[in-house]
């Protein structure tokens, strides 16, 4: 089989069969099309190349081929690509198309994530720069609340409309990674920003975020995803705030989820449901928070070092 045929029928599979998210097989999707990338630049024609000739000096290359484009390329980002291809060459063996074995590939062993966190005081002066008197400063303070109080990850707050959420029972439910749904939690603080943005605006359109730099006269024109927030949007202007609010650490959106897990365990929530509060897949990911604070040991700590 040559790879354009086989590419198409495994990002099928991936959608059809497999029932992953847009935004996977959109990545997937991509990595494959940077291997045909890198089988032009070897003088090999992409178009007519058959997945039978995948060995692993070639699979190999490609790792190089990344570093070669990007000398400052994550271990995580060149390991997702490889991932890619291992996940290609996986489809391939279960439709019984001859290739390399999936197993052949190796990951390069990464250091232990890091994860960035607020403290109490940081957070508390970040929440206290936006002006709560203009709609813009009201639903940038809401956002953050809201990333806050729930742990969403910043692709599961973009797509909220204002009919997900409950605010009377001060919860709603999130698709996340995986398509898997989740039901996450407001602040009575959280719950009470959103009410006050929401009485605010004065617009038809469904996004429970907007943009709000446009022309009232042509508001009604407008449709929703013309105005829906992205995650650029988003993390910018969490560091615009941080900033303003004299924070000097590489500050970003997804640094307030972190915030919400780090603030769970410290004070006291056990791991298995912060893991299901954040949509982790598996605990391993979840545990990364051990190594940012750990309570007990503090306490231990305290307690035999005079």
């Amino acid at each position: 089989m040559q790879l354009p045929e086989a590419h198409d029928a495994f990002l099928n599979w991936l959608e059809v069969i497999k029932n992953k998210s847009q935004n996977t097989v959109e990545q997937y999707d991509r990595h494959l099309r940077k291997f045909a990338e890198y089988l032009e630049d070897k003088g090999r024609d992409s178009f007519s190349f058959e997945v039978s000739s995948i060995d692993l000096p070639l699979s190999e290359g490609f790792r190089s081929y990344l570093y070669k484009l990007n000398k400052n390329i994550s271990i995580k980002t060149a390991n997702a690509y490889m991932i890619t291809i291992r996940s290609f060459l996986k489809y391939l063996e279960k439709q019984g198309i001859k290739s390399l074995s999936p197993t052949a590939i190796d990951l390069i062993k990464a250091e232990p994530r890091q994860v960035e966190f607020l403290t109490d005081d940081e957070l508390q002066r970040i929440f206290d720069i936006p002006d709560k008197e203009s709609i813009i400063g009201l639903r940038d303070i809401t956002i953050m609340q809201t990333i806050y109080s729930t742990g969403l990850r910043i692709s599961e707050l973009t797509k909220l409309n204002k009919t997900d959420i409950d605010l009377e029972r001060k919860e709603f439910a999130v698709r996340g990674k995986g398509r898997k749904i989740r039901v996450v939690y407001l602040t009575e603080t959280s719950a009470e920003l959103i009410k006050l943005y929401l009485a605010k605006r004065n617009d038809h359109l469904s996004p429970l975020f907007i943009r709000h730099n446009i022309s009232i006269d042509n508001i009604d024109a407008l449709e929703d995803e013309q105005v829906r927030l992205s995650r650029f949007f988003i993390t910018n202007m969490v560091k615009h705030y941080a900033l303003k609010a004299g924070i000097l650490k590489d500050v970003s959106a997804h640094t307030l989820r972190h915030s919400f897990a780090t603030s769970l365990l410290n004070a006291g929530a056990d791991l298995r449901s912060i893991q299901e509060m954040l949509g982790h897949a598996s605990i391993n990911t979840t545990q990364v928070y051990t190594h940012v604070t750990n309570p007990k040991l503090k306490e231990i700590h305290t307690k035999f070092m005079k």
